[in-house]
């Protein structure tokens, strides 16, 4: 799994015009599924997100997680993030996984996020053409492939 990380003040996704996930200070989290995904993927990643260091504490610095300023996750499923662009112009998505894999794993993600954080984490809609804004706060962004723990 692959997940783009991005501290915000505020996030929302919109479908069709409706408006289906939004928080306040928080977690953007964009997430891309593969074939090669487990189960101790998910429980890796999410234990990275809720405790990631990315908050500032009362000095200024970068030392608390979401969990501890008590912010929100806003989970987002984005196959593009698995995009090659080795050859030609055209990104090729063959290493994204097909939604009768990524659906399960998505929402074993979500119920994962949930249990680590909480409370209930805001999504947007598998597979729907979503409209995300948000106020990235900083800017801090993060990637991490759980292929790669570095």
């Amino acid at each position: 799994m692959k997940v783009v990380i991005q501290r915000v003040t505020r996030a929302s996704v919109t479908v069709e015009g409706n408006k289906i996930g939004e928080i306040d200070k928080g977690l953007l989290v964009l997430v891309g599924v593969e074939d090669v995904d487990t189960e101790e993927d998910i429980n890796w990643l999410s234990g990275k997100i809720v405790n990631l260091r990315i908050f500032e504490d009362e000095n200024g610095v970068m030392n608390k997680s979401v969990k501890e300023v008590e912010g929100e996750v806003l989970l987002i499923s984005q196959f593009t993030l698995h995009a090659s662009t080795k050859k030609g112009n055209r990104p090729s998505y063959i290493r994204a996984s097909k939604p009768d894999f990524a659906i399960p794993m998505y929402e074993k993600f979500i119920n994962k996020l949930e249990s680590d954080l909480g409370k209930k984490i805001q999504t947007g809609e598998f597979g729907a053409d979503m409209k995300v804004e948000l106020l990235n706060d900083g800017p801090v962004t993060i990637v991490i492939d759980s292929q790669n723990k570095e």
